[in-house]
């Protein structure tokens, strides 16, 4: 029996209905437009079901359990282990059991027609739905296509990797049990998370990486994680190649390294980072096709509109957001995109906004160049926005640095041996914040403040009367205004 056909238009279409998606979506409807969200899988996307919030769930309990064994008092009534099937049920809470009946309630609540199947461009403006329902259907949008479908995890060249059954990170934030033993593949923000969290949930964990860990962090920052991660019992083979993986005859795992040691496991995890997911959209369509061998990478403006990307001008209605866009790959920054562009489609239909829109405008995603937030969830954590020491000098500024540790009444009211560094990244032209680093217990709560003094340009000057309470960790950026020398 041949599916039915159904032809449709609307102002917008949005292929993709995770945390970018829905907001995108719910802007242009909020701007008096109508659209049609298209998703093959859960509402809600990957954040809600296997990143952002399971992940979390998992490493909250270890790290509260932890946080009560260093304050004397409380260490003493701490008498147990973490209760790995309770912290599992939690987990199954804030994922709604991986059902997105909620999620589908307030997508209608909010005016957005929501359209079950898989969608790819056949031509400008046009997408067709393979519908789960059987039909296909082809959607024309008067004003644009936004793609908001998402990342897909890499798969590193390991030999005998694609001949076995292996861990994503969607697998390992699923998990119904705790491997005996597990093996991590990658020192980024998810592997030295989930290697954390399954540690303090009993497994033996050992962690591979080709490169340090959490590489994208300064060297300080790093070192304090791998303390938390080895005083946990997790093993660090780093700046380590894993050449062959293989599946002995018991369902076991062994892993062979670059240095001539074997690591033995039950389930190896492999979290090697993720790339825009543009396969199966048919990009091609509309001139935007991947070139060298290369994956295909978009360019798009402040507003996330596709510009002449693999030399072809698709003219101004296609738009990427979130990790479709592959600028900043974080939920949060997802969702800012998303209010931008979603603005910004809305504005444009109405005539209200031709060109470019001003740097900072509520159509601009100025952030994704200035101040992107992002917080890794270990125990320490770290916490930074903005520009490292090193990519402020490469973008032209006159750039100096402060580092201390984090030394003050409040944390060690916080927790006994309290170690924590932090930093800031300082514009000396300008005498404004370019970017900071917190690492230590809890510090993720001094991220928002260090993200408003970027994007508000607060002059050191005037940032010095930002009077921290005492006795609080926040007394750290009074020390490090007073070593830079207010």
């Amino acid at each position: 029996m041949t599916p039915d056909a159904v032809e449709r238009e609307v102002d917008v279409v949005v292929i993709g209905a995770g945390a970018a998606g829905e907001n995108v979506a719910d802007r242009v409807v909020q701007g008096g437009l109508t659209a049609i969200l298209v998703e093959a899988a859960l509402v809600g996307g990957e954040c809600s079901y296997w990143a952002c919030m399971p992940s979390k769930a998992l490493l909250r309990p270890g790290t509260a359990l932890h946080g009560a064994q260093t304050v004397p008092g409380a260490t003493e009534a701490v008498t147990r282990t973490l209760d790995a099937a309770a912290v599992l049920k939690r987990r199954d809470s804030f994922t709604s059991h991986w059902q997105d009946d909620s999620q589908v309630e307030w997508v209608d609540g909010a005016g957005i027609e929501l359209m079950r199947g898989k969608g790819r461009l056949i031509a400008p403006r046009i997408v067709e739905v393979a519908g789960l329902d059987g039909n296909s259907y082809t959607l024309t949008a008067r004003h644009a296509v936004v793609l908001a479908n998402g990342s897909t995890p890499n798969r590193p060249p390991v030999e005998g990797l694609s001949e076995i059954q292996y861990w994503g990170t969607r697998e390992a934030t699923s998990a119904k049990e705790v491997p005996e033993r597990l093996a991590v593949l990658g020192g980024g923000v998810a592997g030295a998370e989930l290697a954390q969290a399954f540690s303090r949930l009993g497994s033996a964990v050992t962690l591979v990486a080709r490169s340090g860990l959490l590489g994208n962090f300064p060297d300080e920052a790093a070192r304090l994680v791998a303390a938390g991660l080895r005083a946990d019992g997790v093993t660090l083979h780093l700046n380590t190649k894993t050449e062959s993986v293989r599946q002995n005859d018991d369902g076991s795992l062994t892993l062979t390294l670059d240095d001539g040691n074997t690591v033995s496991a039950d389930r190896l995890l492999v979290s090697t980072g993720r790339r825009p997911a543009l396969e199966g959209l048919g990009l091609e369509s509309v001139g935007l096709a991947a070139s060298d061998g290369k994956p295909l990478r978009l360019s798009t403006d402040s507003t996330g509109l596709v510009g002449s990307a693999a030399g072809s001008d698709v003219g101004p209605w296609l738009y990427a957001i979130g990790d479709a866009a592959g600028k900043a790959l974080f939920t949060h920054q997802g969702k800012y995109e998303a209010r931008a562009t979603g603005a910004a489609i809305a504005a444009r239909a109405k005539g209200e906004l031709e060109g470019a829109p001003k740097p900072w405008s509520r159509y601009a995603q100025t952030a994704d160049e200035h101040a992107i937030p992002n917080v890794v969830f270990t125990d320490p954590e770290v916490a930074n926005v903005g520009r490292s020491v090193e990519q402020a000098r490469k973008d032209g500024y006159n750039v100096t640095s402060v580092e201390l540790p984090i030394a003050v009444a409040g944390s060690s009211l916080h927790a006994e041996n309290y170690e924590g560094w932090a930093q800031l990244v300082i514009d000396e032209d300008r005498r404004v914040l370019l970017g900071a680093t917190f690492a230590g217990p809890d510090v993720a709560e001094l991220l928002h403040a260090a993200t408003i003094a970027v994007v508000g340009e607060v002059p050191l000057d005037r940032l010095w009367h930002a009077v921290p309470s005492y006795p609080t960790i926040s007394e750290v950026w009074l020390r490090l205004l007073e070593k830079y020398g207010l």
